[in-house]
This record gives structure tokens, C-alpha cells and sequence, in this order.
């Protein structure tokens, strides 16, 4: 359902929010912990940055933290840096006109999951999705 990019997206972002006690997180050290290529990953931790999700800090010690608290940034906000993410769900089958009074033979089946995914990324935080055990990095 996500590009590649939003994946890991979602996954540093929780990454970063496990490990914020410890203070900034390096582009390395997250790339490592989730086996990403570290240049692809410092690429999207920046396009983070950019969103306002993230801030860094450079230098030695330096590194990623969440610019908001964990509880308050939804799912939606860090996949919408890298996908489109409709609030109306978009027709599987690619029409133009596809709504209730036209639908296409998909539509009465898809719209219900696709707004019931749109309500998960919306109410979905951070927060929600870290893990219990997390620990700071030694």
C-alpha cells in the first residue's frame, strides 16, 4: 500500500521515537537498525526534516529527534511526505468519474476499506506503535 520510501519512513520515525530518551539518533544508527541503506535512509530522514516531522542536529552527537511529541504525529503526516494520501479514496480501476452516483465495479466493495485505511493512518500516532521494550541505544 506504501512506496518503499514511506516504509522506512514509518519505520525510522518509530525507530527514532524508541530511542528519544537517549537523545539524537543518527541517520547510521537507524539505517543499521533497520537494515536500509544508509543513503537512501539519511535522503528521507531529510525530506522528514523538511515536513517539519523531524529536526537534526549536525556534528558529533548528532543525529534525528521528532519535532512533536510521538503521541500527536499520526501515521498520516509521515506517509503524506512520500505518497499521495487521499482523504477520498481513489478508484482502483484508475477512472476519473468514480463516485457513489457513478460507480465502477469496484467501488461499493473498495470504498469502505479505503476509508476505514484513511481513519487508521489518521488516528494511528507514533506513539501508538512503539515498541514496550524499547531500549536506548548503548
Amino acid at each position: 500500500m506504501f512506496s518503499s520510501t514511506t516504509e522506512y519512513a514509518i519505520r525510522a520515525v518509530i525507530y527514532i521515537a524508541e530511542h528519544e530518551s537517549a537523545g539524537p539518533v543518527s541517520a547510521g544508527d537507524t539505517a543499521a537498525a533497520l537494515d536500509a541503506p544508509v543513503n537512501y535512509l539519511a535522503k528521507t530522514l531529510h525530506g522528514l526534516v523538511r515536513a517539519g516531522l523531524l529536526e537534526s542536529t549536525r556534528g558529533k552527537g548528532g543525529g534525528f529527534r521528532l519535532v512533536d511529541p510521538a503521541d500527536t504525529v499520526s501515521l498520516l503526516a509521515v506517509a503524506s511526505v512520500f505518497d499521495r494520501i487521499d482523504e477520498r479514496p481513489r478508484c482502483l480501476l484508475g477512472r476519473p468519474l468514480c463516485r457513489d452516483d457513478q460507480p465502477c465495479a469496484m467501488h461499493e466493495r473498495w470504498k469502505p476499506l479505503a476509508e476505514e485505511f484513511a481513519a487508521f493512518l489518521r488516528e494511528t500516532t507514533v506513539a501508538d506503535l512503539k515498541s514496550p521494550t524499547a531500549m536506548s541505544p548503548e
